[in-house]
């Protein structure tokens, strides 16, 4: 185990869940005689036990019942749905009961079940802080929903007509809810809750007002393009506005002279002088911690850390640094931790002439280091003669939390965010961290939002288990962090990071902004828009090796391969020899039918299993040439000793163990493969009813084990479940799915009618990785040797290759 992970361990029955809550208040309990409240609280138990809702939820085995002493706490897990129907039917039943007053208040948070004294499972978390103030916001008879399970429930239309908006409020320690009134026919209570007639309350309207339905897809079509079209503007206009400012003229090697802004600045990494080497996490948090306040002043060019993490604490030659990050200065730093105290030393240089400009050295206690981060900060604004807005000094000064142990946690978990390789070991490594942080401190709000960001980056890279669990987290994590700090920019990025939205105007010179809008522009097929995006992230973080990767991807599902070869070299440059870089680059030969240059690139790698690309690279190579005993033997190696943390990932590279042993000839071997793909993937997806590739998986396994309607099935599945009109980067790829399918099942003209759509389209493959069809692919791929002698096959694989 590292140094590291020896410390701030969770605790078995810390493990956070999200849960679906309803909490049940009686009213007036307090005012009763002791043998009353016993026989209200038995009368109650039974009239709660009876509902269909407890008893479904019981039987399926994972729901939690806790008692309250006047009143009951019931958690589900299964839906947001769940708690209100439970709800509805105990108002229902308490018609009956006109002596028991109950209050009743729902919401989905994050929970934790610790055991008490008596061994008795409790509940802590966010979730339930939450959810208990919108139960005390209510009177008798009231069912009050928390504004996130209003928004859930409001994309259904049965539940629309009796969700009742109250408005925002303030509440226990300033946190403030949107709360929604929910009732129906005699059930509930329509009236506005005595405390949310009081002035403090926020209301949007005097009169209750019903939720409006879902928008149509048009209508969000039109606010999504807004949204960009507003984005694109700020960012020219910061660029404009730039443009103005002083700029520098550095020498430069190339032809073209580089102009700089003369307000421009890249934080090298920090040194840790340290003698614990295991604190070096201590020196990259304090760094990362100074860059992000920088990267809040709009009126600085900072660069992101991705792009300068790659150079050494103190590198020779400053000038020719800063020329290849486009800034006029360097901050560099060290960090000295002992104990609970931390040295921190920086010094501003100014790159043109190696000249030191600033520099200071400062002593503190942990529980202080904040104001080291926040006085740097300030100190290299006034030296840049930066002018800052009244936000972003209060951004400056912004403490993230009181608790100096959740904030150490949170340093260890950020260390694994920004390590440069975005692998299963480091998400999980970053994700158990930031977990325990915002355990430590539950308003940690800095902590959710980067907990939110790496839940959300692992479900759409499977470099985590793609779960509907790890998806709701990552929602939950965003939403917790802004009700704690609204206007909390990585909050805002963490959430938009989820929907797909846009924080420039809280993070004026965060990459992520730009580059998740050219994700954005990419998936709804704009094209050019994202390139534009692609650039303009590039400009404030050009070394970032997963960025440019990103844009590489696009070239490549565009077919225009020499760009994107262009873009891997570039990768190269700054990490040479990266495995995955090599095995796209090969993957770009075989697409071109060059199959010698991809062996030639192939053939060194020993990827591991972790490296799925690469390995899969190899597989599909050596099922090109259809000379597959070699890596047959090496994937057979690996799967002896399967690793657990690949999940899925495990099944996918059996099916590619089966297919080689297909094409080898070993028709019985192939099958045994497929039976145990099939049974190990069949267990993942019912955690994972949506991963359209894991379904795409089981569907091609079917096939070759003769199963033509199961195949059939699950190809369409896998369509429904990731629908080009969604996606249309990577929901071309379940219709590659469907053509190898039908081609492999004699169904000819589904199958060249998916391949003529797939070879007009940019996308990005599934098989190789990110790679769309090519005529070349599609005359060496054996999965097509069916259709070999139809003369509209025919016509297909002798269309022109891109160039």
């Amino acid at each position: 185990m590292n140094a590291q992970d020896t410390s701030a361990q969770p605790k078995p029955d810390l493990q956070p869940e999200i849960a679906h809550l309803l909490l049940i208040d009686v009213v007036g309990f307090s005012k009763l005689l002791d043998n009353d409240q016993i026989e209200l609280l038995e009368e109650l138990n039974q009239i709660v036990r009876s509902t269909e809702c407890f008893q479904t939820a019981e039987a399926g085995g994972k729901f939690i019942r806790v008692p309250t002493g006047d009143g009951i706490t019931l958690v589900f897990f299964h839906s947001p749905e769940e708690p209100v129907r439970c709800a509805l039917e105990i108002s229902r039943a308490l018609q009956e009961h006109p002596r028991i007053q109950l209050r009743m208040g729902v919401h989905s948070g994050q929970v934790n079940r610790v055991t008490d004294i008596n061994d008795k499972i409790s509940l802590t978390g966010s979730g339930m802080n939450v959810a208990q103030r919108v139960l005390d916001c209510g009177d008798a008879g009231h069912i009050l929903l928390s504004g996130h399970v209003a928004e859930d429930l409001g994309q259904y239309r049965h539940w629309q007509p009796y969700l009742h908006d109250l408005g925002e409020c303030e509440v226990k320690h300033g946190l403030r809810l949107h709360l929604f009134n929910l009732y129906k026919d005699n059930l509930g209570n329509p009236q506005v809750p005595e405390k949310l007639k009081r002035p403090r309350w926020n209301q949007q309207a005097a009169a209750i007002r019903p939720v409006n339905p879902p928008r149509s897809p048009k209508f969000l079509l039109t606010v999504a393009l807004v949204v960009s079209a507003v984005a694109l503007a700020i960012s020219v206009s910061i660029f404009l506005r730039r443009g103005s400012v002083i700029i520098t003229q550095v020498p430069a090697t190339s032809r073209a002279a580089a102009w700089i802004p003369e307000k421009s600045i890249a934080v090298l990494p920090f040194e840790n002088r340290s003698e614990d080497k295991a604190s070096a996490y201590f020196a990259d948090g304090i760094q990362e911690e100074i860059l992000m306040r920088l990267s809040k002043i709009a009126d600085l060019k900072v660069i992101s850390r991705t792009s300068t993490q790659h150079y050494k604490n103190t590198p020779g030659n400053l000038p020719e640094i800063a020329r290849q990050l486009g800034v006029a200065h360097i901050l560099e730093g060290s960090v000295q931790k002992s104990g609970d105290a931390v040295r921190v030393n920086v010094q501003l240089i100014k790159a043109a002439n190696d000249s030191h400009v600033w520099g200071d050295t400062f002593d503190r206690k942990l529980t202080d280091i904040f104001s080291v981060e926040t006085e740097v900060a300030r100190a290299i604004a006034d030296q840049l003669q930066a002018k800052l807005t009244g936000r972003e000094e209060q951004a400056l000064a912004a403490k993230p939390t009181n608790n100096p142990e959740a904030y150490d946690v949170y340093l260890r978990g950020l260390a694994y965010t920004l390590k440069t390789d975005n692998t299963a070991a480091n998400a999980l490594g970053a994700q158990k961290y930031l977990r325990e942080a915002v355990r430590l401190d539950p308003r940690f709000a800095l902590s959710w939002a980067v907990l939110s960001y790496i839940d959300a980056r692992g479900y759409l890279t499977e470099s985590l288990q793609p779960t509907v669990a790890l998806r709701e987290e990552a929602r939950q994590a965003a939403e917790t962090a802004l009700t704690f700090q609204p206007n909390l920019g990585e909050a805002v990025l963490a959430k938009g990071y989820y929907h797909y939205a846009c924080a420039r105007q809280f993070m004026p010179n965060s990459s992520r902004i730009p580059e998740q809008l050219a994700y954005v522009a990419r998936r709804r097929g704009q094209w050019d828009r994202s390139e534009a995006y692609f650039i303009e992230a590039e400009r404030l973080d050009p070394r970032n090796v997963y960025l440019l990767t990103q844009h590489a991807i696009s070239y490549i599902s565009l077919r225009r391969f020499p760009e994107a070869l262009r873009k891997l070299n570039q990768v190269l440059d700054i990490t040479p020899n990266d495995v995955d870089t090599l095995a796209t680059m090969a993957t770009i030969a075989q697409a071109e039918d060059d199959l010698p240059r991809a062996s030639a690139i192939l053939a060194p790698l020993r990827p591991a299993a972790a490296d799925t690309q690469a390995l899969e690279a190899q597989v599909y190579q050596a099922i090109l040439e259809r000379r597959p005993a070699q890596i047959i033997s090496r994937l057979e190696e690996i799967l002896a000793k399967p690793d657990p943390v690949l999940g899925y990932i495990n099944g996918r590279l059996r099916f590619w163990l089966g297919w080689a042993q297909e094409v080898a000839g070993d028709h019985s071997a192939a099958e045994g493969s497929w039976r145990q793909t099939r049974s190990e993937l069949e267990s993942f997806l019912k955690d994972q009813p949506e991963n359209y590739s894991l379904i795409g998986i089981l569907a091609l396994t079917s096939v070759g084990l003769g199963d033509k309607a199961a195949a059939l099935a699950l190809s369409e599945r896998a369509m429904a479940a990731l629908p080009i009109e969604k996606d249309a980067i990577v929901g071309p790829a379940p219709i590659e799915i469907f053509a190898r399918v039908a081609a492999q099942v004699g169904e000819p003209d589904r199958a060249i009618a998916a391949l003529e759509k797939l070879l007009s389209i940019p996308y990005a493959g599934p098989m190789p990785e990110n790679v769309p069809f090519t005529p070349a692919l599609l005359r060496l791929d054996p999965m097509f040797d069916p259709l070999r002698n139809d003369p509209r096959f025919q016509e297909l694989v002798a269309s022109p290759e891109p160039k």
